[in-house]
């Protein structure tokens, strides 16, 4: 699933090609694709038509596209891209996509259109009324993300220990920081030398802000290169694939040399999911340690 680098990659593409224009029409094909809109796809098109759409904004794994309004919150589309989503701008005569859900067409002569294509429909689109800090309300108590300007350092080791969990398990949890997800947290664990069983209350101030450090690291390295793509399903707006993948340290290497102690790298199943990490650099937890 797209974490937050890849979810920033798309709405950069978005607030270039996409912001500022003028919705013609809009046409949804398949319905899944406007569940969490509850009043349909007749309902969404209808909403959208005649609007302008402001540039877009993100927060963790969401984002969403703002309507120009005259004043108030105002209301958005969110969009989520679940397994397989994909926004992309397209030229108008492009013929369409195989799995091709929503089409977005606009009121200009800029000749190219948004579309939504979702193999695995798990993601989707819909419309929602704001908070007062312009989120809408639905995603309203997801925490803010490590590269948002105003994630609150000082505040984030309290409550990562206040959780009493494990922490591979609290960096996935999208109210304590989100936009983090199973890739990247191994890869900040590996960097940190922790172990994804460590308990939470065992960490220290400086190595919650150590492993912060390498969160953050991650990210920006994986947005400097678009993001990882492991087959053809994430993509950008332009319907090009990132590769950090090429510079993974844990994620999908069981068993090759750690490539800091060369230990062979182990794979653990986790919350049917998996855990990479090195057995040498990240240790398991005492027993003694978890209580």
């Amino acid at each position: 699933m797209p974490e937050l680098p890849e979810v920033e990659v798309v709405r950069r593409g978005l607030a270039r090609w996409v912001s500022g224009r003028t919705v013609a029409e809009a046409e949804v094909l398949h319905p899944r694709a406007v569940r969490r809109h509850v009043a349909g796809g007749g309902d969404f098109a209808a909403r959208l038509r005649g609007r302008t759409l402001a540039p877009a904004r993100r927060r963790g794994k969401y984002l969403w596209l703002p309507l120009d309004e005259a004043e108030g919150p105002g209301t958005s589309v969110l969009g989520h891209l679940g397994m397989s989503g994909q926004l992309l701008v397209r030229p108008v005569e492009a013929p369409d996509e195989k799995h091709l859900r929503i089409r977005v067409r606009f009121a200009d002569s800029l000749g190219t259109e948004l579309r939504f294509v979702d193999q695995r429909t798990f993601g989707g689109l819909s419309l929602h009324e704001n908070t007062q800090d312009g989120l809408p309300d639905v995603i309203a108590h997801i925490a803010r993300d490590p590269l948002d300007p105003a994630f609150d350092d000082a505040a984030f080791p309290v409550a990562l220990r206040a959780k009493r969990t494990t922490v591979k398990r609290a960096l996935l949890d999208q109210s304590l920081i989100s936009g983090v997800g199973n890739i990247y947290a191994d890869e900040a664990l590996w960097r940190s030398r922790l172990h994804y069983d460590r308990p939470t209350a065992s960490l220290t101030r400086p190595r919650i802000a150590d492993l912060l450090g390498h969160v953050r690291d991650v990210m920006t390295a994986a947005l400097d290169v678009g993001g990882t793509s492991f087959d053809s399903l994430y993509v950008n707006v332009n319907g090009e694939s990132g590769y950090f993948d090429r510079s993974l340290n844990a994620y999908g290497r069981e068993d090759e040399p750690c490539l800091r102690c060369a230990t062979p790298m182990r794979r653990r199943a986790w919350m049917n999911r998996s855990s990479y990490f090195c057995p040498r650099c990240q240790r398991p937890p005492r027993p003694a340690a978890r209580a």
